[in-house]
């Protein structure tokens, strides 16, 4: 089932309405909330597809995002080093989330931004302390996600806070699909030209295994949303670039690039 979370306007209303939505073929049907919260009650309303405003970010993280760095051995080894013997963590803040076709800004203060195609899980239950095993009980479901990096920053100051975390370094959508093919690709595409290939099951850790490492260190609350790692193949985009992320059975992102105003 994909999920969404869009803006439209509804017959004889000025002002447009943020709902989620079922996909349901050319059409949503309308939710009675968020279904984290509020689970997959519907009010009856559908909205074809042609009077969407825009799709938006399927999800805010209320409190974090986290990200496994170094998770496909290739990319490691691009990066000049090994796949840790444990999930790399780190965090970037909610506010560096934006959605399907906003625009990635490249910040003055770097002179290479770089794409990075994910896979993402968004926790749909608090999880603390979770075995591997259980990991699938706190799965709401997975889209797709950029983690956008400033590569020259995080390598000048040695910790990757600033160069992950700008506002809009985090695109994610463009819906929450809640099954997953086991032998699902993820692709990513530079105007168009294949960038990154590889099948999810390449990681180094698994998805219950980063659920589980993760929930020991802090809890992890609905909404909350796990970058699972970018295989080989990053690079450099820039103002006037389009990126575009696909992971088969979840949908592709698409963001274009630009320089700030």
């Amino acid at each position: 089932m994909k999920i969404a979370r869009f803006s439209h306007t509804r017959d004889g209303e000025k002002s447009p309405v943020i709902d989620y939505g079922i996909v349901d073929e050319d059409a949503l049907v309308v939710l009675a909330g968020d279904p984290m919260f509020a689970g997959f009650d519907t009010t009856g309303e559908r909205v074809p597809l042609a009077k969407v405003g825009s799709l938006l970010a399927p999800v805010i993280p209320r409190s974090k995002v986290v990200a496994v760095g170094k998770n496909y051995r290739e990319h490691a080894a691009e990066m000049g080093g090994e796949a840790p013997g444990e999930p790399l963590l780190f965090l970037k803040p909610n506010t560096a989330v934006i959605g399907l076709g906003d625009a990635i800004i490249a910040p003055p203060q770097s002179e290479r931004v770089d794409y990075e195609g994910e896979l993402a899980v968004v926790i749909g239950k608090i999880a603390r302390n979770v075995r591997a095993e259980d990991a699938a009980e706190h799965i709401f479901g997975y889209t797709v996600a950029n983690d956008v990096t400033a590569r020259d920053l995080q390598e000048k100051d040695g910790q990757w806070t600033r160069a992950k975390g700008f506002d809009t370094f985090c695109p994610l959508g463009p819906v929450i699909e809640t099954e997953l093919a086991p032998d699902a690709v993820l692709r990513t595409r530079l105007n168009g030209e294949l960038k990154q290939e590889a099948p999810i099951s390449d990681m180094v850790h698994d998805i219950p295994s980063i659920i589980a490492y993760a929930s020991s260190v802090f809890t992890l609350l609905p909404g909350d949303v796990i970058l699972t790692g970018t295989p080989s193949g990053i690079g450099p985009m820039k103002p006037g670039d389009t990126v575009e992320v696909e992971v088969d059975g979840v949908g592709s992102l698409v963001n274009p690039v630009r320089a700030p105003k």
